[in-house]
């Protein structure tokens, strides 16, 4: 039983895909809001409330990527006794 949670998951090409759809559902996002704000708020007030929802999605892309390629070497198991 102990052996299941010891296994780590791939974490490099699963680490860079959580990253990209991050990016992609708060891209999305940012412009779901850019539409619907078209005609209440002045554009200004607009590209700020994009870009600070564009800046969430790269630094939490930043923040995915980095997390999960810090060590590709597994942990070495105890010995196993008799």
């Amino acid at each position: 039983m102990t052996l299941l949670l010891d296994v780590a998951a791939p974490t490099g090409v699963l680490g860079i895909g959580a990253a990209a759809v991050f990016f992609l559902i708060l891209a999305a996002v940012a412009f779901i809001a850019f539409k619907l704000l078209k005609k209440t708020v002045k554009m200004a007030f607009r590209m700020v409330i994009v870009a600070i929802i564009l800046l969430i999605a790269i630094v939490g892309s930043i923040a995915l990527i980095a997390f999960s390629t810090g060590g590709s070497q597994r942990p070495e198991r105890p010995v196993r006794v008799r």
